[in-house]
């Protein structure tokens, strides 16, 4: 089995599928192994090509970008889980594992503001990057492919992508049109949640006119751990002994997911409108309200949080036979999101985000080697939050960028550049203010022979501070803080050095990135040593300091074994990531770790087993609690038992130590370790 940072580098071979990803903190999941396996002397490679960061379309073997993907047939078997939890494992890439209903990708040891989520290359237009409890307003099981970009992307994407990008792409605008009606349905069960999920995609053409639509729900109960909640350290902290509980308390998950689309497809391009609406409800545990000493009939209470969102989606394409520019592309977005947090029955605190984003690209025509992109993007977002924890006030915000990027590609050289332009503005009860920021890069790669690629990059990347960072004043419940922004914070800007190694010949394949950034005016969380007097709560303030990172991720792969459709193959993946500012060790940043697998893979069966070591955490700022080391044993198979191989009927085994395991870029690490030992079992019919 593949934990799914190694699998999903190698997915672009034809000799030899994954066919497992891991996912929902520490469980993994079956995949498929859908490619054909060619005779051990073929030398036949598949390269994907990648449309995130690099509009104009570049295979993943000649990219600069540390960039995995998972595509279709991984997600259709993947677990039911949140983004965050989904993508981590990749490497480089861990969860915020707020709760298994809110979690965001931490990209490098960066979160939050840093890291862009996107919906076909647009924001999610939600208040997920607002506080770790609130959730992307998107869900994996709408997704036909994900695209993770690890380090900064803010030319294409702005100063929100200064740490990375996960860009999910859901086809409900078809660009092409299908030969007949294709789709997929799949249901899954399991045990360390008792969960269930269902889900299906349906796609169809009349003539130039394609409709789609797609469902997902998903239900489950609190998850189960192999000890008591609380850890060690901060049980020897309250001076209190652990108990026998052996569940996660208020870690449910109810959602329901829709929508449709409909595209005219022509000979020149295509055009076409969608629709999705998210209604979910979650547990947050260790979120509860406080009981009033003065009153006999108060209780405690878990939070619960209500999340909707309607989106409206705008996307197409027209091509031209001559020009400069090969093609124009427009995509535009609306959505209306609410986050209703409820103490029991009783309504708490509401968050509002509605918004409108657009984007146009002009693609430039490929000549002697030479092809880039120049872009628009546009951004107008409303930001409200009501009720006693609204510790950031009512905030517009506007964004307008101008950027390109160019590659020349030629006789075993090459360079990739490009230049973007930002002006952002804030306004709010706390005040206003506009930035107006600069980032640049300038790559250079070389192909010393077929299956060596070899690549360095420069960048200067700069982000504009966000409203929590600028006006936050409040008890913050999810952090454990109150929070004070400071209005004054200026830009902060990263220069960062990356280099990149591809390598794929015969039987092995290998990819490692290293990089070092080093921030200017680095926008910090940092405590006052004060304690507020209403809600108990230590003080933090947002400053500005120095920071450095640096570490690197590295994949292998080698097949010990072919013949014909059937082989056997060792993966490995290790990453690590130190993070300094001038204040000390930056705060919750991911330790090493290190996957070791082994997969078997055939035409009817596939099986595999995996080792994965996650290193112990002391490097501690300030209010941290370190965080033990620990080793997850994964095992799986998945069976088509058709001719045609459009049905698979997967089972996996997660976690079967039962170890405790704890992620330290998690605000819950101390009151939620990942789940226990679970098996998860489900079919996928694709059609």
């Amino acid at each position: 089995m593949l934990f799914h940072n190694t699998s999903i580098m190698f997915q672009r071979r034809s000799s030899s599928r994954p066919l497992l990803l891991a996912a929902a903190g520490c469980s993994a999941l079956a995949g498929t192994a859908a490619a054909q396996t060619p005779p051990p002397s073929s030398e036949i490679v598949v390269e994907d090509v990648i449309v995130t960061g690099a509009p104009f379309g570049v295979t993943d073997r000649a990219s600069l970008l540390a960039v995995d993907v998972l595509d279709e047939e991984d997600l259709a078997v993947a677990p039911a889980a949140t983004l965050g939890d989904l993508v981590s494992g990749l490497p480089g890439v861990r969860s915020t594992s707020f709760a298994p209903g809110a979690s965001r990708p931490v990209i490098r040891g960066l979160a939050g503001p840093r890291v862009q989520v996107l919906t076909n290359g647009l924001g999610m237009i939600d208040a997920s990057s607002v506080s770790p409890d609130h959730q992307v307003a998107v869900d994996p099981g709408e997704a036909r492919r994900i695209e993770i970009v690890r380090g900064p992307s803010t030319l294409v994407f702005g100063g929100s992508a200064i740490g990375g990008v996960v860009n999910i792409l859901d086809d409900r605008i078809p660009t092409e049109r299908p030969e007949g009606p294709e789709g997929h349905v799949s249901a899954q069960a399991s045990t360390v949640d008792q969960g269930v999920a269902f889900g299906g995609r349906l796609k169809t053409s009349a003539g130039p006119l394609v409709l789609t639509v797609d469902g997902f729900t998903r239900d489950a109960s609190d998850y189960d751990v192999p000890v008591f909640p609380e850890s060690r350290r901060l049980l020897d902290e309250e001076g209190e002994a652990p108990g026998d509980e052996r569940t996660v308390h208020n870690t449910f998950v109810r959602l329901d997911q829709y929508g449709a689309g409909a595209s005219w497809i022509g000979s020149r391009g295509h055009v076409g409108l969608s629709v999705k609406h998210v209604d979910t409800t979650y547990g947050v545990p260790g979120h509860e309200h406080e009981p009033d000493p003065l009153d006999p009939h108060d209780h405690e209470e878990g939070v619960s949080i209500g999340l909707e969102q309607t989106r409206y989606d705008l996307r197409g394409e027209l091509t031209f036979d001559s020009g400069p520019f090969s093609a124009v592309r427009l995509s535009a977005g609306r959505a209306d999101y609410a986050h209703t947090e409820f103490e029991g029955d009783e309504v708490g605190t509401q968050f509002f985000s509605d918004g409108t984003e657009g984007r146009l690209e002009l693609i430039q025509r490929r000549r002697g080697g030479w092809q880039g992109v120049v872009g628009l993007q546009l951004l107008e977002r409303s930001f409200d939050a009501v009720g006693d924890e609204a510790y950031v006030p009512k905030t517009d915000i506007a964004e307008q960028g101008v950027f390109t990027v160019q590659r020349f590609d030629r006789g075993g050289l090459g360079f990739e550049g490009g230049l973007r332009l930002d002006r952002r503005s804030l306004e709010s009860a706390g005040g206003k203010r506009e930035f107006s920021n600069v980032s640049a890069s300038a790559g250079l790669f070389v192909r010393p022979s077929g299956p060596l690629f070899l690549g360095v990059s420069l960048a200067r990347n700069e982000r504009a501070p966000s409203e929590v960072e600028l006006f936050a004043r409040g008890a913050h419940v999810a952090t454990g803080a109150y929070e004070i922004g400071d209005v004054g914070l200026e830009s902060e800007a990263a220069t960062s050095i990356e280099t990149t190694v591809h390598y794929a010949r015969g039987p092995f394949e290998a990819d490692l990135h290293a990089y070092a950034a080093q921030y200017d005016g680095f926008i910090d969380l940092r405590p006052t040593g004060a304690e507020d007097v209403d809600s108990g709560l230590p003080v933090f303030e947002y400053v500005q300091t120095d920071a450095d990172f640096r570490g690197f991720e590295a994949q292998a792969e080698y097949r010990l074994w072919e013949r014909g459709d059937r082989g056997l193959t060792l993966t490995g993946a290790a990453d690590w990531v130190r993070a300094s500012t001038d204040l000390g060790p930056a705060a919750r940043i991911p330790p090493w770790s290190a996957t070791l697998g082994l997969d078997w893979t055939s035409r009817r069966f596939d099986a595999g087993v995996e080792v994965r070591h996650v290193g112990e955490q002391d490097r501690l700022a300030d209010f941290e609690r370190p965080t033990d080391g620990y080793t997850l044993v994964n095992v799986s198979a998945a069976i088509r038992p058709f001719a045609d191989r459009n049905v698979t009927v997967f089972a996996e085994a997660s976690n079967l130590t039962d170890a405790e395991a704890r992620e330290h870029a998690s605000f819950q690490k101390d009151i939620a370790p990942l789940p226990g030992r679970s098996l998860r079992a489900g079919v996928t019919w694709r059609f």
